[in-house]
């Protein structure tokens, strides 16, 4: 790979890092780009951008690679953190990693990249490219399954992955620590990065309240009792039992629907309860990181969740670009999170979740 151009996203954490050593290893030719998409202080006065850049510099400078910094702050409050207060305006639950995957990391830095000239871009996710029988690009499951990311990228298209490079895919994550461990990088040992992509961990209610006003409201029982009041239902979930506040005698209570309409949070008791199980869901939005995916009608596996085991669905291709999956009783699938297909290793591709149903009975939202 001699004199091959490579432009590596350098995050600051231990995963892009162990990436950008094992590309100049064998023998690319790297450049470090630092992405900076979030400029804002925590409740601790802390910036986390400001962080993982001293971090970044610091991985450079031991790899003795070439590195950048490139503000896409603009494009990641346009594109991710709009989709992300929308999605909590209408009562769901979004996924701003698969967003910020599809709009900032491999679209807007994609972009950015290709127009330097390279031959490749390449991140620390722990996914990996492989070819089919006619040598398109395909998305397949990191090999350690803990950490496997391809989930996150689900709705990347082909164009999209076909000059990507994921160095750490065939790594599981206590490879790559012991890799970084041995050549002494200075983030070895530096936790993994939590919460919003890009903006970080933070006290979630506080954060979110800081854009959405939160409207008080009753929590009510399967019977329409009211048992409790909310603070706000953007600040729950499907399937939440924890920060309820509700105590009593009986089994624990969970979040099953929301009614939007009476801002009224549904609740219910017993982790069994079949309020919170359905077994079919339709959602919008599809897309496959195949060349040339036929939209028809098959079986296959897929995930509602990330880490979540694979569960058998059917797929049905739907008129005005929806897709509905049939599968036998799931916990707390949640609109506005992603259904992600796999076939075996290969990731098909997903979309996001809109309607959520048991039998004929649709989950309230």
């Amino acid at each position: 790979m001699r004199n091959k151009k490579v432009v590596v996203g350098l995050s600051g954490g231990v995963d892009s890092a162990v990436a950008a050593y094992l590309l100049k290893k064998d023998g690319y030719d790297v450049t470090a780009i630092f992405m900076k998409n979030w400029d804002e202080t925590d409740e601790n006065g802390i910036c986390t951008a400001e962080e993982d850049y001293k971090e970044a510099v610091k991985v450079a400078n031991k790899l003795d690679i070439p590195y950048y910094s490139i503000n896409f702050e603009k494009e990641y409050k346009e594109r991710v953190f709009s989709y992300f207060l929308n999605e909590y305006k209408r009562g769901r639950t979004p996924n701003p990693d698969i967003m910020c995957n599809k709009e900032i990391k491999f679209k807007a830095f994609l972009d950015f990249a290709f127009k330097l000239g390279v031959d490749y871009l390449a991140t620390g996710h722990y996914a990996r490219i492989g070819t089919d029988d006619n040598g398109n690009k395909l998305l397949l499951r990191g090999l350690d399954n803990n950490k496997d990311q391809s989930y996150f990228l689900s709705q990347l298209n082909n164009d999209q992955i076909k000059n990507v490079l994921f160095p750490i895919g065939e790594l599981t994550k206590s490879e790559v620590r012991q890799i970084a461990s041995n050549i002494e990088l200075p983030n070895a040992n530096r936790k993994d990065s939590t919460g919003i992509c890009f903006i970080g961990e933070r006290n979630f209610n506080e954060f979110l309240a800081q854009f959405l006003k939160p409207t008080p409201g009753d929590m009510v029982n399967e019977d329409g009792k009211v048992i409790g009041k909310h603070n706000g239902l953007i600040f729950h979930t499907i399937g939440q039992r924890k920060g309820l506040g509700i105590g009593g005698d009986g089994e624990a209570w969970f979040v099953y629907g929301k009614d939007l309409s009476k801002n009224e949070l549904l609740i219910c008791q017993g982790e069994n309860n079949p309020k919170l199980y359905s077994n079919r869901l339709i959602g919008s939005g599809f897309q496959s990181p195949c060349k040339d995916f036929i939209r028809r009608d098959f079986s296959c596996t897929a995930k509602f969740r990330y880490r979540q085991k694979d569960i058998p669905v059917e797929v049905h291709f739907l008129e005005d670009d929806r897709v509905e999956l049939v599968y036998d009783d799931v916990k707390a699938v949640t609109p506005g999170q992603a259904a992600v297909l796999y076939d075996g290793e290969v990731c098909l591709g997903g979309f996001t979740i809109d309607e959520v149903y048991r039998d004929e009975e649709r989950l309230l939202l």
